[in-house]
């Protein structure tokens, strides 16, 4: 039976209907999916790129302000030196140059100067600067009215900034001179042009102080702006913006690139740092991921026009040539798909070499700082492990286990000692924390457990059962007590019997006491100086006692020391005893 041609003629209007609707749906299904498409992977790659930026800011900050504080100790250290000190008693400054030339490499700063009390250069590691005249200078001035470590900021005839740190030297006749620090800042400049962001730092009047820009110091932010020659894509952002970058939104979309701002307070007399960073590749890569999807709808529309093409069998010899260069065309796609994600593996490899030479840069940076305070717990992990191993040949399980608690105990150490590196980045108090002296004594005395049992030295333990909580740092209190004990082993090592005795008692202060029987000591009053040893030359530079009591006057506490009854030195820590409204209301 015959099809109607009316019939068929409605059908053929039909079908043409529901192509048109079937491909009308097809299209917007592909508008939708590349539209919302863009919209999640831009979020989701412009958030990656405001992370790497705050990530980046967090760093900048952190070297700044250890950079300050690294610096900060060595003006009253050095305002103790006896050598130094001398020299301006005497106006004899023949060898003080080469004294400060000896510091400078190790203390990492740019420049250091001796003045006399009328304000003239007569030491310092820049010889040109000899005899310069520093009476009005302001870090000069300020020194003499203040008998703290003064910080000025100095612009100089370049337009440049110096950073100096200054403190007077006095005796006990009066004002000797001033001893001045200049921070190596310019080297921060320096590692921040290695990348593309702009960064700089203003003082807290607003002024750019430090910056990746030169013409940009000394000026306001604004001013900075405004004033600045585009000269790449960055600069070409900052040109076309001429709103006031506070009230502007945080991401602002210039000439096709995306410029983001991000601030972060220095805190550091009112510093903070700002840097601007581009979206150069957000876009790109969002391009590329767009471009597989439209390519991938494309495959599959041609792949519904190749099977309606089908249903006409008058049409089979073009059908088979569009299908052949479908084919081709598939095969062309497939290469270029291979060849970006074979770019994109590529890419993505060498952002991971880069990150990982950026972690190895930082880790050798650490490294030096850490390796000193783990060999301690490596040399009694090394005893622990020798010991357990004899236990468990004569099978003593107990005794062997109570080794590798206290090796894991150590293991402990070792994590927070690397911890203790986070607290660089923040200020000293923001590391405080509810401590149990016991626990710090326990820890100390198994870190000396190898040298104690070494030496074959008599421990006295008086420990109270109630808790000795302070507020304060554990490790540097930890710091303290290993210090301590092993100024007592060096003291009784000339002794039949040596004997140490640590006493902790609670009372309005937790009370710590480590007595030796040694010859005791000589000079009470120099004990603390920066540089006073009685060891010889090799075995120490007289730093210990000085770091140690500064340790404690940042807990709020006190270290004295005195000569026992009996013989024997005495060193005696007070501390605060930690009082739960006082933190609250720190």
């Amino acid at each position: 039976m015959r099809d109607n041609p009316v019939n068929r003629v409605n059908r053929i209007k039909l079908g043409r209907w529901i192509n048109r609707l079937a491909f009308t749906l097809f299209v917007m299904i592909a508008v939708g999916v590349v539209y919302f498409t863009n919209l999640l992977l831009t979020e989701r790659f412009t958030e990656s790129t405001r992370n790497r930026a705050e990530v980046r800011m967090t760093l900048y900050v952190g070297n700044l302000i250890s950079e300050l504080q690294r610096n900060s100790i060595v003006p009253q250290l050095l305002a103790r030196d006896p050598e130094l000190l001398r020299a301006l008693q005497g106006a004899e400054y023949t060898l003080s140059t080469q004294r400060l030339l000896s510091f400078v490499d190790e203390i990492g700063a740019a420049s250091l100067m001796l003045l006399d009390k009328d304000g003239r250069t007569v030491a310092a590691t820049d010889r040109n600067r000899l005899g310069e005249n520093h009476r009005t200078d302001p870090y000069y001035v300020n020194a003499l009215r203040s008998n703290a470590t003064i910080f000025t900021t100095v612009q100089g005839e370049s337009g440049g900034y110096a950073f100096v740190y200054s403190r007077r030297m006095e005796d006990a006749t009066g004002l000797l001179g001033v001893i001045t620090v200049e921070v190596d800042l310019q080297k921060l400049e320096r590692s921040w042009a290695s990348i593309s962001d702009a960064v700089f730092v203003t003082d807290s009047e607003g002024t750019i102080v430090l910056t990746t820009e030169p013409q940009w110091r000394g000026m306001s932010e604004g001013d900075a702006l405004t004033a600045l020659t585009p000269s790449d894509a960055i600069d070409r952002a900052f040109s076309a913006f001429n709103r006031d970058w506070a009230v502007s939104p945080i991401d602002t979309y210039l000439r096709g690139e995306a410029v983001m701002r991000r601030e972060a307070r220095v805190p550091f007399q009112g510093w903070r740092m700002v840097s601007f960073t581009t979206y150069s590749s957000v876009r790109e890569k969002v391009n590329g991921v767009l471009a597989l999807e439209i390519m991938g709808f494309a495959i599959l529309l041609a792949l519904a026009f190749w099977v309606s093409s089908r249903k006409s069998a008058s049409r089979v010899v073009v059908f088979q040539r569009e299908s052949a260069e479908l084919r081709a065309l598939n095969i062309r796609l497939q290469r270029e798909i291979s060849e970006r994600q074979r770019m994109e593996k590529t890419l993505e490899v060498a952002e991971q070499s880069l990150a990982q030479s950026s972690k190895l840069a930082a880790l050798g940076e650490m490294s030096a700082a850490v390796s000193h305070e783990l060999n301690q717990p490596l040399a009694a992990m090394r005893t622990y492990l020798a010991g357990a191993k004899l236990l468990l040949q004569r099978r003593r399980v107990d005794e062997a286990l109570s080794s590798f608690q206290r090796i894991d105990d150590l293991i402990g150490r070792m994590g927070a000692i690397t911890k203790q590196l986070k607290s660089y980045a923040r200020k000293g108090k923001d590391a405080f924390e509810k401590v149990d002296v016991r626990d710090a004594v326990s820890t100390a005395l198994s870190m000396m457990e190898p040298q104690l049992k070494a030496r074959k030295i008599a421990i006295t333990k008086t420990i109270p059962t109630e808790p000795a909580y302070i507020y304060g740092d554990r490790l540097r209190l930890e710091q303290v007590l290993i210090n301590l004990m092993r100024n007592a082993l060096d003291a009784t090592k000339g002794v039949d019997e040596p004997a140490v005795e640590i006493q902790l008692t609670v009372g309005d202060t937790v009370r710590l006491i480590v007595r030796d029987n040694g010859p005791g000591i000589e000079d009470l009053e120099a004990l603390f100086e920066p540089f006073y040893t009685t060891k010889q030359p090799g075995e120490g530079v007289g730093l210990g006692l000085a770091i140690s009591s500064g340790i404690v006057n940042d807990l709020g506490g006190r270290l004295t020391a005195h000569n026992g009854a009996n013989g024997g030195a005495v060193f005696d820590v007070q501390l605060p005893i930690y009082i739960e409204d006082v933190e609250a209301a720190e």
